[in-house]
């Protein structure tokens, strides 16, 4: 009995040790059979990374557990990546779709980025599989500057639709009446004054359209002219003498004497005679309108000063862009184009220089330009230029 006891013991032992001697030759040929994961799961493939940072596009690679293997700088700025993550929703979500189905998509996204501002930043996005890996690539273009650029050109046709369509209208109008009139001398006279007002806006609507035109995304002066800050002072009051004399307003200047600035007089006699108009049409009659001029360590300021009815607080940003009008009705019956403050600061864009405006209502307003002073040798240089085109 007892021996029989002992052979099961004997028999139950070599099972345990046969099923373990089993058990273990099927994980060691489990693991020699099983791949290692592929590299492309946890790695980008090889050039990759390369391409990557050469994309001018935010980019970011997710895995497939849709972890960040690679976010560019720009990506992580706009906050699309925190840390490993796409933060982004309907990025996620569309990613997976892709890495589904293998399908480029494409779309359009919004994202409020703190660091640049409480508006959103608008993205063009494409997102694509990098081959079998499980990879997915995601672009995303910034097309904020390209939107408002759009959103600019709409308005400016649609603004200067409407202003050619008025004087246009007008004349045909007038045209139209005087026909009418012909056997009337003293209204035929009367709407051929009219006629003639319209036809000097329209006129003064295209030259400002050509000037605009003609500075707009110019390039600095590379080779400026040397001017004297009196004489544009001078031109540019002269230009609007008659109507400051209409309205009994008197024109002061001081400190233009002895200054120098380099650049085009052309056009910046156009700028300040821009301000010294805008400062007597603003302006209730029996005022004063000065103009004075300074230097300083580093730039020639000059200023209109005025004491007409100044900018309201919300308008003080907007008033430089092309058509913008605080009050669209008095513009128009000073015979304003809505384009003399836009080309006041392309003018001074074009010399390097900036115009800057202080206003408060019913107290005036008042308007700077800021030139870069020149240096010594830039006089000089200009100097000798000027000689020598008088000689020859």
């Amino acid at each position: 009995m007892q021996g029989e006891l002992l052979s099961a013991i004997a028999g139950l032992v070599g099972l345990v040790t046969g099923v373990a001697a089993g058990l273990a030759f099927r994980f060691s040929e489990r693991g020699r059979n099983t791949t290692p994961a592929s590299p492309a799961q946890s790695e980008l493939p090889a050039g990759v990374a390369e391409v990557l940072a050469a994309l001018p596009s935010s980019a970011v690679v997710l895995d497939s557990a849709d972890r960040v293997l690679r976010a560019s700088s720009a990506a992580r700025a706009y906050g699309i990546v925190r840390g490993s993550e796409l933060v982004i929703g309907d990025l996620l979500a569309l990613a997976r779709q892709v890495r589904r189905d293998g399908v480029i998509r494409e779309t359009e996204i919004e994202v409020a980025v703190r660091k640049f501002g409480p508006d959103a930043t608008s993205f063009a996005v494409r997102v694509a599989p990098l081959g079998g890996t499980g990879l997915v690539l995601v672009l995303a273009e910034d097309q904020t500057e390209r939107r408002r650029v759009e959103a600019v050109r709409r308005d400016f046709v649609a603004n200067i639709s409407h202003e050619l369509k008025t004087p246009i209208g007008a004349l045909s109008l007038l045209a139209e009446t005087i026909t009418d009139a012909s056997d009337d001398p003293e209204a035929v006279r009367r709407f051929t004054g009219r006629m003639q007002q319209e036809t000097s806006r329209l006129t003064s609507v295209i030259q400002d359209l050509i000037t605009l035109s003609r500075i707009q995304g110019a390039e600095p002066m590379a080779d400026p002219e040397r001017i004297d800050v009196e004489t544009v002072v001078e031109e540019a009051l002269d230009a609007v003498r008659t109507t400051a004399d209409t309205k009994e307003i008197e024109l002061v200047t001081s400190g233009a004497e002895g200054i120098v600035a380099l650049g085009d007089e052309g056009l910046l006699v156009t700028a300040l005679r821009n301000l010294v108009a805008n400062a007597v049409a603003y302006s209730p009659e029996r005022t004063r309108v000065s103009v004075m001029a300074q230097t300083t360590d580093t730039e020639i300021e000059i200023s209109v000063a005025d004491q007409g009815i100044g900018i309201p607080a919300q308008d003080l940003e907007r008033i430089f862009e092309r058509f913008y009008r605080v009050d669209a009705a008095r513009s128009r019956a000073t015979g304003g184009t809505g384009l003399g403050l836009a080309i006041v600061k392309h003018i001074m864009t074009h010399h390097r220089g900036e115009v800057t405006v202080w206003s408060k209502e019913g107290s005036g307003s008042t308007f700077t330009l800021r030139l870069p002073r020149p240096e010594p040798r830039e006089q000089t240089h200009s100097e000798d230029t000027t000689e020598r085109e008088a000689a020859q």
